[in-house]
């Protein structure tokens, strides 16, 4: 059997949900059928070790830490003219592998925009869509396009459109009114590895130093998106209340010293944990009694997958893929998208410790429902027909 040949676009490998998603679907790739090339426009990331061998892997700018003056001259000058100065299709023609049989912009944004302007004409094109963009238009507040028919264009170049879940792809049919087909390709996510990194020894500091205090712990980039300063409000609310609890919030990301001023000024220095990203969060969070997930949008959230598999309960605002991912199997709490809906699911189960326990059994069998093996099978079967 040919190997298809098959570009994936990203930004870079950092420490995010997409990333993370990309890395687990490349080292589980059928080897037989794909040759694949991942192309990061930063060789930057947390990820970047996890990249298989069999994967061919390139960069079109150098991490920009640590370069010589002269290297740190040519950086700023290639950067410009990747991300402001030459028009998508140069940088194509100028920096991106040739000769594939299909290309996948795996998120939204920049890469997106680069490969609709691809100039290989036999190569099918995916486009991968991980955020709700109705709830969260990133790619316009940011200015990636000039303006909404820009992008509307741009993901018309595009032979299928793949959305992480069915919300995903409902609020993208609703802005975009797509032309091409939409398809819902869940992430894949490795329960048996997950389960085997979890039991790993937890972190000094994280155990609790009693069984009154309730242990809560989030997983997800220190930005606006993730709401996690809502979370903080909450979380200071509740202690003045006198409810005993903990938090632990693992990633990093541009909210950090914001988010530190908001720890102290609702003084829960001896109670919140922000410990950064760790390459295995798994211990800690199989150590929680409650996964919290206070996100203003989302799209198929793995850290909330990845909570369900270790078997913890999850409360969650009401984003993108969460009715999908918890449904009515009694494993948490979906609250309506606002700080004072999620303030109240929070304090109705701290208030009930009995609720509670029962919810980590329901979020032990719904974590037994993800499967690897068919979500990487589904997104070989688009791979090969698309």
């Amino acid at each position: 059997m040919k190997q298809r040949k098959i570009l994936f676009l990203i930004e870079s490998l950092s420490g995010g949900g997409a990333e993370k998603v990309l890395v687990t679907l490349l080292r589980h790739l059928d080897k037989s059928r794909f040759d694949v090339t991942l192309c990061c426009i930063s060789n930057t990331g947390k990820f970047l070790a996890d990249v298989p061998d069999t994967v061919r892997y390139c960069y079109l700018l150098p991490a920009a830490s640590g370069l010589s003056a002269w290297a740190s001259f040519w950086y700023k000058i290639k950067y410009k003219l990747i991300n402001e100065l030459l028009p998508p299709c140069w940088v194509y023609r100028l920096f991106i592998p040739k000769g594939n049989d299909m290309e996948v912009a795996f998120t939204e944004g920049f890469v997106t925009k680069l490969l609709a302007a691809s100039t290989n004409r036999r190569a099918k094109k995916i486009a991968w869509v991980h955020i709700d963009l109705k709830r969260n238009p990133w790619t316009q507040s940011r200015k990636i396009y000039r303006n909404l028919a820009e992008e509307k264009n741009a993901y018309a170049a595009f032979d299928r459109i793949a959305c992480v879940s069915e919300s995903v792809a409902e609020a993208f049919r609703s802005v975009y009114n797509p032309q091409s087909p939409v398809s819902v390709l869940y992430n894949p996510v490795d329960r048996d590895e997950i389960r085997r990194l979890a039991k790993e020894s937890c972190p000094a500091g994280w155990q609790s130093t009693g069984d009154s205090v309730i242990r809560l712990v989030s997983v997800g980039r220190l930005a606006a998106q993730k709401g996690y300063d809502r979370l903080l409000r909450i979380c200071g609310r509740l202690r003045r209340e006198g409810y005993r609890l903990e938090l632990c919030i693992l990633g990093e990301g541009g909210c950090r010293k914001e988010l530190e001023q908001l720890i102290r000024q609702e003084e829960l220095s001896e109670s919140v944990r922000m410990p950064g990203f760790l390459v295995n969060p798994y211990p800690i969070v199989a150590d929680a009694d409650l996964f919290v997930c206070p996100s203003r949008a989302e799209g198929f959230s793995t850290a909330v997958t990845e909570s369900l598999i270790l078997g913890v309960p999850v409360l969650a605002a009401d984003c993108a893929g969460m009715r999908e991912l918890m449904g009515e199997c009694g494993c948490g709490i979906i609250t309506d998208n606002n700080e004072r809906a999620f303030y109240l699911g929070l304090k109705s189960l701290l208030d009930n410790k009995t609720k509670l326990s029962r919810m980590r059994e329901g979020a032990r069998l719904r974590g037994n429902d993800f499967s690897l093996e068919s979500s990487v099978q589904a997104i070989e079967d688009t791979l090969t027909t698309c």
